[in-house]
């Protein structure tokens, strides 16, 4: 028999955890199901700059505890390395397969995030974790003195090369655009740093290695075509990520990305779920973002809940 709740809010990062302290902060019963550890994303942030409250800045996996602890203080329950198989409709309900048991509740919140893409170019599978890395703070610290690549234009992209440029002797930032796409303060630093080389309006065609280690990137311009091989001990790719939306694919409104449609609440297409975080494709993609983004879901679905009870 399907234990019941009332807010089963599926994701454990920013968005996931926040819904989570409004949802029991409302005395609704919110359980959170997290398919590996607290904390989502922003584990892998080396240093977060912009969220409120840390002058000095925090860590990445520093705010996401306190983020899961802040949430169980408040009284949601959270289930780490429990991954959500499916999500029904089950009448004004729906019913959650987590592992071998099931769960009802009367609304859902996805916060499943995204995932970074990848580049699809030679080489990239072969030395993936032997070269390849999509974080620079689980990574980074082995490529102290050493050449490494960044490939993106955007915050992420720019943030991480900020970051390596600590550690490495060289950091190459490559972008496929003349002009990157990250805030103006990220730009003027990897600009204006001594380490890092910029290599604008260039792709990767070929991930080059051996040894079972990668050892160079051919670049081609995209100006004029021109070719070059650019040696480099370790690439870390930022180049975007692809919506977690499988679970609701068949049960409410995507966009042609691939991302949850949603109203200004955070209401999907499908009455009684919401979706909150990366998962929504929203143009400012930030820790606070999603933090908001996950506070009015949760809020509007502990809403939801009360009248559906009061019209019962």
């Amino acid at each position: 028999m399907a234990e019941r709740i009332d807010i089963a809010i599926v994701g454990g990062g920013p968005a996931g955890l926040t819904a989570a302290i409004y949802g029991a902060r409302a005395r609704a019963k919110t359980v959170v199901f997290e398919t590996g550890l607290p904390g989502g994303q922003i584990v892998t942030a080396s240093w977060v700059e912009n969220y409120p409250g840390f002058p000095q800045g925090v860590g990445g996996q520093e705010l996401g505890e306190l983020m899961f602890q802040q949430a169980v203080a408040q009284g949601a329950e959270v289930r780490t390395l429990a991954p959500v198989k499916s999500i029904q409709p089950h009448g004004s309900d729906f019913i959650l397969r987590v592992g071998g048991a099931e769960w009802e509740a009367g609304a859902v919140i996805l916060a499943t995030g995204a995932i970074p893409k990848k580049l699809g170019v030679p080489g990239e599978a072969q030395f993936a974790g032997r070269g390849v890395s999509w974080c620079a703070t689980c990574d980074g610290p082995l490529y102290k003195d050493k050449v490494v690549a960044v490939v993106g234009g955007g915050d992420s992209a720019t943030q991480e090369a900020l970051y390596l440029a600590k550690i490495a002797r060289e950091v190459h930032l490559i972008h496929r655009r003349n002009e990157l796409r990250a805030t103006q303060c990220l730009q003027e630093e990897c600009f204006f740093h001594p380490q890092i080389t910029m290599h604008l309006s260039h792709v990767i065609e070929e991930i080059i290695g051996e040894g079972g280690r990668i050892t160079a990137l051919r670049l081609r311009s995209r100006e004029d075509g021109s070719e070059k091989v650019l040696p480099v001990d370790g690439l870390f790719e930022f180049v975007g990520v692809d919506p977690q939306t499988g679970l609701v694919a068949d049960l409410c409104a995507l966009d042609e990305n691939g991302f949850v449609i949603v109203d200004e609440n955070g209401l999907t297409s499908r009455p009684g779920l919401y979706a909150a975080g990366d998962v929504v494709q929203h143009e400012l993609k930030q820790v606070v973002t999603a933090c908001a983004r996950g506070a009015l879901a949760a809020f509007h679905a502990a809403r939801y809940l009360e009248t559906r009870a009061s019209s019962a």
